[in-house]
């Protein structure tokens, strides 16, 4: 290891114990051993010294014990002359500063200055955790790039940002040179910062590097199955399947390779626009440990071939920056320069399947205004056919194709998008438009990605786009007679009408042993693959993680059990699971991965239960929120009692069909409660009890069992009355 670099991470390790030691001692002195610490909304506590050492700092006075490990890992100050190729001195003053710097940032949730404070977003909770750690398992995020300092303008700053974001990265950004951060950078131009640009401003100081890192370890647990202490299992994880690397811009302080040094213990190297001193041979990280003096118009390019990401990212010809990193992108109406839809004018789109002769690929025609033939602030109806055929093309298949239209056209800056169907609205910003973006090329974007992302169902894509209303009312029609024929068959759909259900093993990445069984009456967990959509991943790929599997003889047709599906469980769950009732919770539930959408816990005093969705942070009637709940029934374990759901398998006439079904949900949060509203009344008129939802308690009514059990006696909750749950 280069003596500079050595020597620099190891004083800067020392510099910072000082000021954390200092700092620490007067924390205890102002607030006690007895103060709580950590970071909100985390059941990791303090995520790397937890996933590294085990430990559990709860409070203050559990820091100390963690300075002392953090001490035993700094070693001397090198000598001058000393040279080494071994590494291992500067990845422990690296590890250690992790643990002091983890320490720093959760006292100043208490002392201050509050991480969070104006764009600074301080440490991501679990919720954020689960939604976007799963993106870094399925390959929708390959990996993250922890970006320090500042570049010499805003528009160097933006121009590496967007390229990081069109191959899909995550950018965490912390530190400042030369008086500004990248982020401050972003934000002086009007860039969106946040969780749904994948530009994320974690804080200005160095030491917010760790809630990156922390991230890191996290995934590691909740995703990779790695027990809190297995270090070797944390690391292992993060080099193998979190592709990142930290990225300076900017004079590289003793402090900023000491975090470098942290860094590289996960695997990530580094790749500096300075010329500092480098470590090309390969040991811990894949290929080079540190590179350096990259030109900025270089730097990204460089970054993921040192990480060895490998990305592949289809062209999208139009005159803006294209992919998944500006989804969650907005245009205000004032930055807008036309819209479609939103209850302003008729909007929809609609999918249809051609003969291979009838379709001409890459043809996409405007009939109606343009963008140049309005005036700014303008709404113009909008109706977009897509035309498709293929060899393997099925009429099943346009739907799942339809809804691929919100989040290919989001993928574009500047354009924003929402619903589908007939309830579209979206907007062209001014930005664009000053760009070149033009309305055909909605169309552009829509050929371009059907194309690429659907090549083994979609030969040929042709893009009608109607602006003018005549056009649009007349396609209206024609798509919603489509429309409710769609749903008249997919809701017609029954699990005894088929004889195939589909097994989804995508998460098997990090729960081994968790198979997802998707039927049509009950979704995959994780709310995004239904039957159709998991037969149309086959089509796709057949050789995919979405199979055929016949159902074979039934076993029990009230818990929901099948001798062929039992079969398959057990040979591709690595023998672990011998048996799966896909409408139980109580007798051998599915198993759980950790992206569900909802968990379902039974509520003994209730004699029924209560269902959490993930974005509730909030205390439960079992005694554990959802962060602490999905670490318990995650990572492909079969919980009796316990049950991994999507949220609309509640409305399910399989939901629970073997355990009392709807009529058990005794509680749920009120925010579940109001976005289910419709469907929820809806199955309730189905059984007779129109105001059963009535009697659904939530979180206003208490958080316990003890609480919300006088108020469902009260209201005569049909649960209390049914037989129990537990035989």
């Amino acid at each position: 290891m280069s003596k500079i670099i050595l020597s620099a991470a190891i004083s800067g390790a020392h510099a910072i114990h000082d000021r954390v030691e200092k700092r620490l001692e007067e924390a205890l002195e102002k607030y006690g051993s007895n103060q709580e610490i950590g970071f909100p909304n985390t059941a990791y506590y303090l995520p790397i010294i937890y996933g590294m050492t085990g430990e559990k700092v709860e409070k203050l006075g559990d820091c100390p014990r963690v300075m002392r490990i953090a001490e035993n890992l700094i070693p001397p100050v090198p000598a001058d002359n000393l040279w080494t190729p071994y590494l291992g001195p500067g990845l422990d003053a690296g590890m250690a500063t992790l643990f002091m710097e983890e320490i720093e940032e959760a006292i100043k949730y208490i002392d201050g200055p509050n991480p969070v404070d104006g764009i600074w977003l301080g440490a991501a909770d679990d919720v954020i955790m689960r939604e976007r750690g799963v993106e870094f398992v399925d390959g929708t995020a390959p990996g993250f790039c922890a970006l320090l300092g500042s570049a010499p303008e805003p528009e160097t700053a933006e121009k590496i940002v967007k390229e990081l974001q069109e191959k899909n990265l995550y950018i965490w950004m912390s530190a400042h040179y030369n008086g500004t951060t990248v982020s401050e950078q972003l934000d002086s131009i009007g860039i969106q910062l946040g969780w749904e640009t994948r530009v994320v401003p974690y804080g200005m100081e160095v030491g917010s590097v760790v809630y990156s890192l922390g991230f890191a370890a996290r995934a590691a647990m909740s995703f990779g199955g790695a027990k809190p202490g297995d270090y070797r299992k944390v690391l292992l994880y993060n080099k193998n399947r979190i592709f990142a690397f930290v990225m300076t811009l900017g004079e590289v302080t003793d402090e900023w390779y000491a975090n470098a040094a942290g860094a590289i213990n996960y695997g990530f190297p580094t790749i500096a626009d300075t010329p500092i001193p480098e470590i090309l041979p390969t040991g811990v990280c894949t290929y080079e440990h540190v590179v350096s003096n990259i030109p900025h118009d270089q730097i990204v390019q460089k970054a993921v071939e040192v990480r060895g990401l490998k990305i592949q990212i289809t062209k999208v010809p139009i005159p803006l920056a294209y992919g998944p990193a500006f989804e969650g992108e907005r245009i205000r109406k004032e930055d807008m320069y036309v819209q479609f839809g939103g209850n302003i004018t008729p909007a929809f789109e609609f999918v249809e399947m051609k003969e291979m002769d009838e379709v001409e690929d890459g043809k996409i025609e405007v009939i109606g205004p343009e963008i140049d033939d309005v005036e700014a602030g303008s709404a113009l109806p909008l109706g977009i056919v897509v035309h498709v055929a293929g060899r393997k093309m099925q009429e099943d298949f346009e739907g799942i194709l339809e809804r691929q239209c919100h989040h290919l056209i989001n993928g574009a800056e500047g354009i924003w998008h929402m619903g589908q169907r007939d309830i579209v609205w979206t907007r062209i910003s001014k930005k664009a438009k000053e760009k070149g973006f033009k309305i055909r090329d909605y169309g552009e974007i829509l050929h371009a990605k059907l194309l690429g992302d659907f090549p083994s169902i979609v030969d040929k894509v042709q893009v009608t786009i109607y602006t003018n209303e005549k056009d649009v009312e007349g396609w209206l029609a024609r798509a919603r007679e489509k429309y409710r024929y769609r749903d008249e068959r997919t809701a017609g759909m029954t699990d005894e009408s088929v004889d195939l259900f589909y097994s989804c093993t995508l998460c098997q990445s990090f729960a081994p042993t968790h198979v997802c069984v998707v039927s049509p009456e009950r979704l995959g967990l994780c709310g995004a693959y239904n039957w159709l959509d998991c037969k149309a991943a086959y089509e796709i790929e057949p050789t995919g993680p979405n199979q055929p599997v016949e159902k074979g003889e039934l076993i029990d047709p009230v818990k929901g059990e099948w001798k062929n599906i039992d079969q398959f469980v057990y040979e591709n769950s690595g023998k672990n699971v011998e048996r799966v009732n896909l409408y139980s919770m109580m007798d051998a539930p599915m198993t759980s991965c950790g992206c569900f959408e909802c968990i379902v816990a039974f509520l003994p005093m209730c004699n029924g239960v209560m269902i959490v969705n993930r974005e509730y942070t909030g205390m439960t009637p079992c005694g554990m929120t959802f962060s602490t709940l999905a670490g318990t029934v995650g990572g492909g374990n079969v919980t009796p009692g316990f049950v991994g759901i999507g949220k609309v398998y509640i409305t399910s006439k399989k939901f629970l069909l073997a355990d009392g079904g709807f009529h058990r949900i005794v509680w749920m949060p009120k925010e579940l409660k109001e976005t289910l509203s419709e469907q929820l009344k809806k199955r309730a008129e189905e059984l007779g009890t129109p105001d059963f939802v009535d009697k659904i308690a939530d979180e206003e009514v208490g958080t316990t069992e003890e609480e919300i059990l006088p108020w469902i006696q009260e209201k005569g909750h049909p649960a209390l009355s049914m037989e129990p749950m537990l035989a």
